[in-house]
């Protein structure tokens, strides 16, 4: 299968590339390499195809005809909460300015599928928990704004022009390769300051809470939906609520280091709690996580361990 992967080069599109990789699909990368959007030349293969260029480009239809993929992988996005809400006209442009751009072009090629990564944060706070794919989208940042437009967006292009998709709302997700100098992603950046015996800052109380789905098993979830899930969106966790403080305690439990720790206020647009219950995805896609929270940190300390030593 002839696959584009748009933010290819970035966190969770670098193990999704693998995974693809890994059952002889053909691959072409498509990422911007935006300096705060953790996508590195470096994170992809170097006998998979590669295309340094924005989604928003006026000259993303010659590299699609060129390739005619039969799926594309949509994860390129700005991605920071913090950054949407300092910047949602930048937000916008590029999370649904960018999307219509892909859409566009793949109805040109005559796709097949969008795999679309979804945000649990379209759900904002709920009411009741866990999340599901019932439950209501009222977003609290732009970033979830965004991508709640983006699944509209994602049903229109269906009907209209016979394009199907698959939605993944993600959770939290963690693991090697996300940025720990970025403003998203509390496990990693938690760990680049624990191996520097550096203090770390807790928002809010840090009784917020997320559900943190390791990285290679949202890869495998997007393996299952190539040929699954077509037009439905689905929650993407693992059920299990893990506040901030529970991150930092486990950091502390596995290094031996107790970081020192600065309080600051609530960022704009987090939302309070997380917890999904991904049953649907177990029933359509045959999707389980499969990775612990503990494991999945101890494996991606690990990681950065290895590169400070390399």
């Amino acid at each position: 299968m002839r696959i584009i992967v748009t933010g290819g080069a970035g966190f969770i599109g670098s193990h999704i590339v693998e995974a693809y990789l890994a059952l002889g699909h053909e691959l072409l990368v498509i990422d911007s390499l935006w300096e705060h959007g953790g996508g590195r030349r470096a994170n992809v293969p170097a006998h998979v195809s590669f295309e340094p260029m924005d989604i928003r480009d006026k000259n993303l239809g010659r590299i699609f005809a060129a390739f005619r993929p039969e799926v594309v992988s949509h994860h390129a996005a700005q991605h920071s909460v913090a950054v949407s809400a300092r910047d949602p006209g930048y937000d916008a442009e590029v999370n649904v300015v960018g999307l219509l751009n892909v859409l566009e072009n793949a109805v040109k090629v005559k796709a097949r599928k969008v795999i679309f990564a979804g945000s649990g944060a379209s759900f904002g706070t709920p009411d009741t928990f866990p999340i599901t794919e019932a439950t209501p989208q009222r977003p609290t940042s732009p970033y979830g704004i965004t991508k709640m437009v983006g699944e509209h967006y994602l049903r229109f292009f269906k009907e209209d022009r016979g394009l199907d998709f698959t939605s993944l709302r993600y959770g939290n997700v963690y693991g090697p390769r996300q940025d720990p100098n970025g403003e998203a992603g509390v496990v990693s950046i938690f760990i680049g300051k624990f191996l520097k015996h550096e203090g770390v800052r807790i928002d809010w109380d840090g009784e917020q809470t997320r559900d943190y789905v390791y990285v290679k098993d949202v890869a495998q979830c997007n393996v299952a939906a190539l040929d699954k899930g077509s037009g439905e969106c689905f929650v993407i966790g693992t059920g299990i609520k893990t506040s901030v403080n529970q991150i930092y305690r486990s950091l502390v439990e596995i290094t031996g280091f107790q970081a020192p720790v600065t309080r600051a206020a609530k960022r704009p647009g987090d939302a309070r709690d997380a917890q999904f219950d991904s049953s649907l995805a177990r029933e359509r896609l045959g999707w389980l996580p499969q990775t612990s929270l503990r494991d999945g940190i101890i494996e991606t300390y690990r990681y950065f361990q290895r590169l400070i030593a390399a």
